[in-house]
């Protein structure tokens, strides 16, 4: 286990980049059932932010929100524009590869995920989660799934299991 380094509080948000802004609205709140906390933002001819996000004449709208105990930071660049990625991208390509978010029911996210019509690249088994004659489960399954424009997320259903630690 790595030791803890002085400063470090923990994750506060992931950044995900989309071409459509209202679409990723319908992916995290209607189908991951995000919860929005602070006011979307929006700029253009912002010299400070340029320098903070690397990119002269920069102009984007954005969102934040919160699934369970991390928020993502979701961003519709205007300028300067990106060429479309690949919808198929794969996950062994360097830079962002995912994010995963632990769920209280796979099989009703996953349904959820199906009939938004997003791609799932398997479905989750199901058979890697016992349950005790108490009730109590085990284990853990997930599985990849991509938003609207290809970006890679993971479900996870994680019980007592020495294989995976749950948040």
């Amino acid at each position: 286990m790595s030791r803890k380094l002085p400063g470090v509080i923990g994750v506060h948000h992931i950044g995900v980049s989309v071409p459509d802004l209202d679409k990723a609205r319908e992916f995290y709140f209607d189908i991951l059932g995000a919860v929005e906390e602070v006011e979307p933002l929006s700029w253009a001819d912002n010299p400070f932010i340029d320098r903070i996000v690397g990119l002269e004449g920069s102009a984007a709208r954005q969102f934040f929100c919160r699934l369970g105990n991390v928020q993502i930071e979701v961003f519709e660049y205007s300028a300067p524009r990106q060429a479309p990625l690949a919808p198929g991208r794969g996950v062994n390509e360097y830079g962002y590869t995912h994010f995963a978010i632990q769920v209280e029911d796979l099989e009703a996210v996953h349904e959820r995920i199906v009939a938004a019509g997003l791609p799932v690249h398997a479905p989750p088994d199901m058979s890697s989660i016992t349950v005790d004659a108490d009730g109590t489960k085990h284990g853990y399954s997930g599985t990849y799934c991509r938003d609207f424009f290809g970006n890679v997320f993971e479900i996870l259903e994680i019980h007592e299991t020495p294989e995976i630690l749950p948040i």
